[in-house]
């Protein structure tokens, strides 16, 4: 896991969700509401596929408005149950929660520093196998 995921806030328009994600050099960003817990996650092909593709306008469209799923583990689940949730998901990047707050992600990056390679190649193979 990278602690310290920033949040974009789910009023706040895709074009800034996009900016952060340049400026963070990430791929994904989690969506938390004015009470600060998370709402969903946002990806940078969900600003493309969703809103661009579809001819909406980043301008207006909001980061709440393309939430998806909130699928999440706690800070202390196992590396383990953490990449079967991900297999089961078929998701590539994960909040981590901590005290319902958002406290870091995991991605596959994270996954390819810390993994073996006989377990990082089948976490791979499950994923990309179903994609």
């Amino acid at each position: 896991m990278h602690q310290g995921a920033e949040c974009i806030g789910e009023h706040d328009t895709l074009r800034r969700a996009a900016q952060m994600m340049r400026d963070l050099n990430v791929g994904s960003l989690p969506i938390c509401g004015d009470d600060d817990r998370l709402k969903g996650i946002i990806t940078d092909r969900d600003i493309v596929v969703k809103c661009l593709a579809e001819g909406g306008d980043v301008n207006q469209a909001t980061a709440g408005e393309l939430a998806r799923g909130l699928v999440w583990v706690d800070a202390d689940t196992s590396v383990e149950e953490a990449l079967v949730k991900m297999e089961e998901n078929q998701i590539k990047r994960m909040p981590v929660i901590e005290n319902h707050r958002i406290v870091g992600m995991i991605s596959e990056a994270d996954l390819a520093k810390e993994l073996p390679d006989s377990k990082l190649a089948e976490f791979v193979h499950r994923v990309y196998a179903r994609a």
